[in-house]
């Protein structure tokens, strides 16, 4: 694929039907793909399947889905039937969120969340080969037993594409070895990229004996307006969210945003969201995200983001709801960037 044919991130708007919507107008746009989010109030899956409905040709993904948040029996069955309903167009994203997400909302203890994946992603694509036969497995973080007791027919994709999100070395290295795929996070850098993830990635090819090199749909965080500072101000707020995750500190280490990042938690955790956006630099906010007019942004991605991942996902702030697409949309149609 082609590292510039952009694809987008459809974070909800107003509810399904913006979803739906949004899908429509990347494939009418000429995206190549368009990735669905999950969080406490939204179902990636039940997103995916509001996206096929409103597509007839573009490729569809999750960006991400729980992997914990499902058992790999559900997951098996769910990505049999979204692939399904989407033709074979469908890429399973999974993530397993930060630890206090797993403890708090899916009841898990947070602990070895790479060497859980990496035994839940090969059990999903047993699972969806049930129509060979009886699976049973008993491992360190999960124990299946599903012998059918009526026939099952052959999924539509057996090797149907898994990818994996990661940040830190060991988690981008799970991807490397059992995923199809990496989802990089919306405070990666192009030298976060160069230098920590491609190598990782590299480390769990090695392992697995891959010779071809495993492709990254990475997040941009993208916010186009004509009030420019009205964008940037948008962008700053979606980069201080991320920010607040200490997981997720080990980028900001790389720039030597550290003492920033510190102080946008300390703010936040204050409640004092206003004082926590101001506290993103443009230093930082222009080394992590795409912030301006359509013109401005355009030219941004052709200098600093082009070639970075072989699906780069435009990803606009989701409070800006379905006005945040369109904008998007319209900027890089108009360029022919896609």
């Amino acid at each position: 694929m082609n590292g510039d044919a952009l694809s987008l991130v459809v974070t909800g708007g107003t509810g399904l039907a913006d979803i739906a919507e949004s899908a429509r107008l990347a494939e009418r746009a000429g995206f190549a793909s368009a990735w669905a989010t999950e969080f406490y109030d939204r179902s990636a899956t039940v997103s995916l399947a509001a996206m096929a409905a409103a597509t007839s040709s573009l490729t569809l993904g999750s960006a991400i889905a729980y992997a914990f948040g499902r058992t790999p029996l559900v997951w098996a069955a769910e990505a049999r039937d979204l692939d399904e309903l989407t033709g074979g167009r469908l890429i399973i994203g999974l993530g397993t969120g930060t630890r206090r997400m797993q403890r708090d909302w899916h009841g898990l203890d947070g602990e070895h969340p790479a060497s859980r994946v990496e035994e839940l992603v090969p059990l999903i694509r047993r699972l969806l080969r049930l129509h060979e036969g009886p699976v049973s497995h008993e491992g360190r973080f999960y124990r299946v037993d599903v012998r059918p007791t009526a026939p099952v027919g052959p999924p539509p994709r057996i090797d149907l594409p898994i990818y994996l999100a990661g940040v830190n070395p060991r988690m981008v290295q799970a991807a490397g070895t059992v995923g199809d795929g990496l989802i990089g996070h919306p405070l990666f850098t192009p030298e976060y990229v160069r230098d920590v993830v491609r190598p990782a990635l590299e480390r769990g090819a090695q392992i697995a004996r891959r010779d071809a090199p495993v492709p990254i749909a990475g997040y941009i965080t993208c916010s186009v307006a004509e009030d420019r500072d009205a964008a940037r101000q948008a962008a700053r707020a979606v980069v201080a969210f991320n920010s607040t995750v200490k997981t997720y500190r080990i980028v900001h280490r790389h720039h030597g945003f550290e003492s920033e990042a510190e102080r946008i938690r300390e703010r936040w955790l204050a409640g004092d969201f206003g004082a926590a956006v101001e506290a993103v630099s443009d230093e930082m906010l222009d080394t992590i995200a795409l912030a301006g007019t359509a013109e401005e942004v355009r030219a941004r991605f052709q200098e600093r983001w082009a070639g970075v991942y072989e699906r780069p996902l435009l990803w606009p702030p989701a409070f800006l709801g379905i006005d945040g697409v369109r904008a998007v949309i319209r900027a890089f149609e108009r360029s022919g960037q896609r």
